[in-house]
């Protein structure tokens, strides 16, 4: 029942489909369980909506040695039957039928002893091995996780609402995982393998990948995945959530629309990136935004952005392009603002400059615990690019550059908070003169040991940036916000 097309494009890689090469354009009129065309290298995720999960997921039991035995004899009669070049050419459900029709012939032709329920995993797993990303794939499906934590085949965790647990999915082996890290880093041009272990990628909807292979890994591939919610996070959701106040919202608001220099601070997970996201919200729409970025992750919706994103060397060590040669070419490209979407090296110099130099309203992030360290962690970073200027010139470049520093910060129970606003008034000898504007307490925890806290305002009269607040007919509103901000902490 089964047309045998010889080898072309059946290859695979530790039991794991290779990734199908660029596919024709052309859609067929029909489909056939027996489709003989060219081998297609391009990989069909995009093409394919992952199928709906429901939260929380449904344990699943361990595989057994039996279970892949049976999926890769059933995986390996389906590639000698189709061509997935033509498969690429179908929408996603269709692609699936299709798929799934030919499992379920193979299954009764060969005879296998399989419940239901068991067929019915083992055609997702196949299906998802062909389309997608193999086990990956009902992860990447739930919008309620943060993060994916891959430590080797065996073991996988999620973040779920701030915490941290097991996951129940797993791969075959190393090499399965191995191969689907390959599939996911090849889709921007990157690659990963022992001559260059260690690979940043993104995937289609903007989610933030990490991979370092063997040797440098030891237990097998490790593979982190930042997700992206579909629906990107605004202010008004952070204020619901508990991250800031309606009021400090409205401060962070006028702060992004009035050309604040910002430098968002935080740890690792902290929000540094959505926060990020939401203050360009308030960007007007007809400034020429840039963004410089290691890997592109920002989700601006003005319509006159550039993205640029760094590129590592070739197999060579030729080719690099750093986050430092983007900055610098930023400034020949015309921009109004320019967004960096992490500060880790002497770039800092360069983003300092021009915020210094008519570029008002830049923004990065940096990753630090308080603004007060953010500053010193910039200064760090200015010496360690090997510019030789005097402290006391470096801390006036920063306090005449930088205007705001906003603190966000992952707390014990899981939850993100916006800890403090901080504004960059000038220098008072040696030392830079900063002010909160607003910071939050810890009052204790519940009896779910979840933190209780408030913001309180500090009690600043007028913030350093009032003139230019007036400057763009804010300052009414900012004055307000302060208020109520003061009125609530006195409360």
């Amino acid at each position: 029942m089964f047309g045998k097309r010889g080898n072309e494009g059946s290859g695979k890689v530790g039991g794991a489909i290779a990734p199908p090469p660029p596919a024709p354009a052309a859609v067929p009129t029909a489909s056939s369980p027996s489709i003989l065309v060219e081998p297609s290298r391009e990989p069909l995720r995009q093409q394919v909506t992952p199928p709906p999960m429901q939260t929380p997921q449904r344990k699943r039991p361990a595989r057994t040695d039996e279970y892949y035995d049976t999926k890769a004899q059933v995986f390996s009669a389906l590639i000698d039957t189709i061509d997935l070049s033509q498969l690429s050419k179908l929408d996603g459900e269709s692609a699936r039928e299709e798929i799934r029709d030919i499992v379920n012939d193979i299954i009764t032709i060969k005879n296998f002893a399989m419940s239901i329920s068991e067929q019915e995993e083992l055609l997702e797993d196949i299906c998802n091995d062909v389309l997608g990303y193999g086990p990956l794939e009902p992860l990447l499906a739930r919008d309620d996780i943060a993060d994916i934590m891959v430590n080797g085949a065996g073991q996988t965790f999620i973040e779920v609402g701030g915490k941290t647990i097991e996951s129940e999915i797993r791969f075959r082996d190393n090499a399965q995982l191995l191969s689907i890290c390959q599939r996911i880093v090849s889709q921007v041009g990157r690659r990963v393998d022992e001559s260059s272990p260690i690979c940043d990628a993104r995937l289609p909807d903007g989610s933030r990948v990490n991979v370092i292979a063997p040797p440098l890994s030891i237990d097998g591939p490790a593979l982190t995945i930042r997700k992206f919610k579909k629906d990107k996070l605004t202010l008004d959701q952070l204020v619901r959530f508990g991250a800031i106040t309606p009021e400090g919202a409205t401060v962070l608001q006028i702060i992004g629309r009035v050309r604040c220099n910002v430098v968002i601070s935080g740890g690792t997970g902290s929000g540094k990136t959505t926060l990020l996201n939401c203050l360009t919200n308030y960007i007007d729409r007809d400034e020429r935004v840039i963004t410089c970025e290691d890997t592109a992750e920002l989700q601006l919706q003005q319509p006159h952005v550039v993205r640029l994103e760094t590129r590592p060397p070739n197999i060579e060590g030729e080719g690099e392009i750093t986050m430092r040669d983007l900055v610098k070419n930023c400034l020949r490209m015309r921009p109004e603002r320019i967004i960096v979407g992490e500060v880790r090296g002497p770039e800092v110099f360069d983003l300092l400059q021009a915020m210094n130099t008519g570029h008002d309203g830049s923004m990065g992030t940096i990753h630090a615990n308080t603004p007060r360290e953010c500053l010193s962690r910039i200064e760090s970073m200015i010496a360690m690019g090997g510019f030789t200027l005097p402290a006391k010139t470096v801390r006036e470049i920063i306090s005449s550059s930088v205007d705001v520093v906003i603190q966000a910060a992952r707390l014990r129970d899981g939850s993100r908070r916006i800890t403090q606003i901080t504004e960059v008034i000038g220098m008072e000898g040696d030392v830079i003169i900063t002010q909160d504007l607003m910071r939050y307490e810890i009052e204790g925890e519940d009896a779910n040991g979840r933190l209780i806290g408030r913001h309180m305002s500090t009690g600043v009269g007028k913030p350093h940036f009032w003139d230019r607040a007036r400057y763009f007919n804010e300052e009414k509103r900012l004055a307000a916000a302060l208020d109520a901000m003061e009125a609530k902490t006195k409360e």
